[in-house]
């Protein structure tokens, strides 16, 4: 079993209330030549948790953070002209911090980042650290 110590946060980079599923990210990821889709859950705009890989499988979400993390994405994270925006739904907000408790109660106190943290990327469109500091402090 892997030692879960954090989670990172994404977004899929797809605009505001455009809907795409675990199925479709996992054949963009498949034509990355990933094993699988990267996250291990994907968030849908109603709020919807969805598997993608199983969570005792290391994931392929942040190059480099994958050993000891779990990651979620949240579907969007784009405004209408395609720029970063935090576009996370009340739905997908509380949805969000559900899975966060639950996989704390399950792995015990996990971290939280955002993929920008890692990378010089937007994902997931806003600061993780400031929207959430309530989680993890």
């Amino acid at each position: 079993m892997r030692d879960i110590k954090r989670v990172i946060l994404h977004c899929t980079a797809t605009k505001e209330g455009a809907h795409v599923d675990v199925d479709t990210i996992r054949k963009w990821h498949l034509a990355r030549n990933f094993s699988d889709i990267g996250y291990h859950y994907v968030i849908y705009l109603d709020g919807t948790i969805n598997q993608g890989r199983n969570v005792f499988t290391q994931g392929a979400h942040t190059r480099g953070e994958n050993e000891d993390s779990i990651g979620i994405a949240y579907v969007g994270g784009l405004d209408e002209n395609g720029k970063p925006k935090d576009t996370m739904s009340l739905y997908q907000d509380i949805a969000f911090m559900r899975l966060f408790e639950a996989l704390n109660v399950t792995f015990g106190k996990l971290d939280l980042h955002g993929h920008n943290e890692f990378s010089n990327k937007a994902c997931p469109s806003f600061d993780v650290q400031d929207k959430y500091k309530f989680l993890i402090t």
